[in-house]
Formats: structure tokens, C-alpha cells, sequence
């Protein structure tokens, strides 16, 4: 079968044995619009925030992100499938950087599994995704510390990440935002952080 993505540049490219080649694309909002409509339609996908928005909605998003400096969308590719959408932001550029510390070389995420099903993402995956976005922003982009902040109701992401060697933060509140086509609300967080040395020693 060929691969719909092979023509698109890469910015992060890893091979892991007994799993594939998972590939980190810039996000094309119109290209990518329909499988990511999908994704972040789903019940599971409600602290996402876009569920109830249309397709088109979708990608106006994305395009407006595609035009900051501090906010990126990619998807993640394995072996030619899409399996993920990832975000990656400047904590002093957004709501949550009101909320603790900001230190130097920190870079936050929000990453988004694709459903299990065909093309879909499966049990075990996790894992080997967040390592291939772990060495892009760690090593690639040359940070130091990865955060996240995921609903405290979500408690299958917050448990996912302490599972995936983060340490847990504190628990705050970010202010509601109003940005193009999405109202996000106050959002209570769990934050975790998961520090370079950890994972890439010296």
C-alpha cells in the first residue's frame, strides 16, 4: 500500500524496532482536517474542547495556529497510518505559564492517541509515541523540561503520564481564553513535568 504522507517533509523521523517508522509532520489544516475532525470529535477526546465543531471549524483552528510562533500542531505518522496529533506550545505564551513557574527551556504538550480500530492506534502504543516526541522536543528542539497540564478529570491521561516517568506538579487553575471559533473555559489541571536528564543522561 503506499503511503498518502511519503511526500511530506518530516520534521522528526524515528525507527523502533518491533513497532515502525513514526514519522512527526507539520500539520496541514486542510489536508489533515478530516482525520483530526474525527479524532477530536469522540466522547473520549471532550477535554480536547472541539467537540460539536464542524470540519471546517477544525481547520480555521489550525490554520490560525499555523501562524503563531509559539503554537504548533503536527501529526504523528506510523508507517504511513496517522496515529496521533500532537501540539506543542511556549508555557510563557500560554494560559498555563500564568499558573507556575515558567522555566528556561521548558516546552509544553498536548497530545491527542488515535482511536483503537482500524488505522487506529493500539494497546501498548503510548509508550513509543511520547518517546519519539520526547527525543524531537528534548533533543531535537533542544529543551529541558516537558510539561502538560491535562484536566483533572481526565484521569486516564494523568495516570498515562505519571506511568510514563512524569512527575506530578501542582494542581491549578487556568483562566478561560477566547480564541478563533473555540471559547476555552476556566480549566482546573493536574501539571507534570518530565525532566531531559531522565530520559537522556548527561
Amino acid at each position: 500500500m503506499s503511503d498518502p504522507y511519503a511526500s511530506r517533509t518530516a520534521v522528526h523521523e524515528q525507527v523502533t524496532d518491533g513497532f515502525g517508522t513514526v514519522r512527526v509532520l507539520p500539520l496541514d489544516p486542510e489536508a489533515d482536517s478530516g482525520v483530526v475532525h474525527r479524532w477530536v470529535s469522540e466522547d473520549r477526546a471532550v477535554f480536547w474542547g472541539m467537540n460539536g465543531l464542524t470540519e471546517q471549524q477544525v481547520a480555521e483552528i489550525y490554520t490560525h495556529m499555523a501562524t503563531l510562533t509559539t503554537h504548533h500542531a503536527y501529526l504523528l505518522v506510523r508507517d504511513g497510518e496517522p496515529v496521533a496529533l500532537l501540539q506543542t506550545y511556549e508555557p510563557g505564551a500560554d494560559r498555563v505559564g500564568e499558573c507556575y513557574d515558567v522555566r528556561p527551556g521548558d516546552i509544553g504538550i498536548h497530545l491527542l492517541v488515535a482511536p483503537a480500530g482500524p488505522g487506529g492506534a493500539r494497546s501498548g502504543w503510548t509508550p513509543r509515541l511520547v518517546a519519539a516526541i520526547a527525543e524531537y522536543v528534548l533533543l531535537g528542539l533542544d529543551r529541558r523540561r516537558v510539561v502538560v497540564d491535562p484536566d483533572v478529570r481526565n484521569e486516564k491521561a494523568v495516570a498515562r503520564f505519571l506511568e510514563l516517568g512524569f512527575t506530578q506538579g501542582p494542581v491549578v487553575v487556568l483562566p478561560e481564553i477566547d480564541l478563533p471559533d473555540v471559547h476555552l473555559p476556566e480549566k482546573k489541571a493536574q501539571l507534570a513535568f518530565l525532566d531531559r536528564g531522565l530520559l537522556f543522561p548527561g
